[in-house]
């Protein structure tokens, strides 16, 4: 390989496959253009805002990358901002793959980001980020979110739906998301199913998939998982208009891998042809079925984002009224509407402590043996103890109660 400070011409070179962002104000992105040639020398083109920092590292990742693509030949333009090394792999191979090069160059999985899926956990707050876009992956689970989601559909333009992929790929592998649990939303039909074959096997823990109307399209979904990798992967389909709200119950219990049903309002707006209103009037009904349904199948109910990011007042609103009607979180589409879904979804103090002496009480009734379970002269039905037991669970999480709290009580 040749490697050479740019190159000085007036003619932009006619690029077989190009990839990533350019320009002055990119940070954390890199571009890159392939010119293939069937024979000669295979030079690299290299600019770099960071070229005295780690101008080395960048010509050894690109040596590495081009040698596993089996490239031998041809011209390579390289423009980077800054770019981390798995957005380097993941440009570098979408260029390469456009310009008609077969195979993957797989970063290494990083063992930080490969805790396991957890099906019983909460779900108040869930972080989007556009799938092509890397400078919103590198921190977002220092955000605290208790899930990210890598959106490779709306978030995306059709044209960049396969870089979006490689990318998204790329992060599953290297970058550490803290805990957050890892989603990825997919694309409808065909395309989805071509996101799973290049993402599923990658630690995604739950596939969100859009635009849900038939229970057919989560089990197509759970079938091409199970083609794709033995991990335990779960699912979200996403109600998005009148037929899905309609055809909710059936979407809900279509597979066993399904823990949350959840509702995309813009769309289901658009669908009935009406404006979204904070009120909420338009889509009550839709919502109400999706609660319902995810409740009569033992599912989590999950709220639509609060598209107005700087009204905090109007998102804590929304939280409220989404706790009320029975959902148990919201999307969220910048990071400082995380905390206020989480405070808004924590519970109060006066259900903590009613909660705690329910809880109590079903552990004094199973260590007596009895087959009910009592506060006083009250008989507590199973359903109350186990959502007193969810609600001492997430006073736990949030810090409302101490640790060892039956110890104290």
């Amino acid at each position: 390989m040749i490697e050479t400070k740019g190159k000085s011409t007036t003619e932009e070179p006619v690029y077989a496959g190009q990839a990533g962002q350019r320009g002055d104000k990119v940070r954390s992105d890199c571009w890159i253009g392939f010119v293939p040639s069937a024979s000669g020398d295979l030079k690299v083109h290299l600019r770099s805002t960071v070229e005295g920092y780690y101008g080395d590292s960048i010509r050894s990742s690109l040596s590495e990358g081009l040698a596993a693509m089996g490239v031998q030949h041809g011209e390579l333009y390289v423009e980077d901002g800054g770019a981390y090394p798995f957005v380097l792999m993941a440009r570098l191979e979408c260029a390469l793959r456009r310009a008609g090069v077969e195979g993957r160059w797989l970063p290494a999985m990083d063992p930080c980001g490969t805790y396991a899926p957890v099906r019983e956990r909460f779900r108040r707050s869930r972080l989007y980020l556009p799938g092509n876009s890397p400078k919103y992956l590198l921190n977002a689970g220092l955000q605290g979110p208790d899930a990210v989601i890598l959106d490779l559909e709306d978030s995306v333009a059709p044209a960049q739906k396969d870089a979006a992929r490689v990318l998204v790929r790329n992060a599953l592998r290297q970058v550490d998301f803290q805990g957050a649990e890892r989603m990825v939303r997919i694309n409808q039909g065909e395309l989805g199913l071509l996101d799973l074959d290049e993402l599923v096997e990658h630690n995604v823990h739950l596939v969100l998939i859009p635009k849900v109307e038939e229970a057919e399209e989560v089990r197509v979904v759970d079938a091409r998982i199970r083609q794709c990798t033995d991990a335990e992967v779960f699912l979200m389909p996403i109600i998005e208009s009148a037929r899905g709200a309609l055809n909710a119950f059936e979407i809900a219990k279509a597979s066993e891998r399904t823990v949350a049903l959840t509702i995309g309002l813009e769309d289901y707006s658009a669908d009935l042809g009406v404006q979204r209103t904070d009120v909420g009037a338009e889509s009550l009904w839709a919502r109400s079925m999706v609660i319902n349904a995810s409740k009569a199948c033992g599912l989590q109910a999950i709220d639509s984002v609060y598209s107005d990011v700087d009204n905090t007042e109007g998102l804590m609103a929304s939280v409220l009224e989404a706790k009320g009607l029975g959902f148990e979180g919201k999307g969220c589409i910048h990071p400082r509407q995380i905390r206020i879904c989480h405070e808004g979804f924590a519970p109060k103090a006066q259900e903590v402590e009613k909660a705690c002496r329910i809880v109590l009480a079903f552990r004094d009734a199973e260590a007596r043996g009895l087959g009910v379970v009592s506060l006083g002269s009250k008989m507590i039905d199973p359903p109350v103890v186990k959502r007193a037991q969810t609600c001492v669970e997430l006073a736990l999480a949030t810090g409302q109660l101490a640790v060892d709290w039956d110890q104290e009580s």
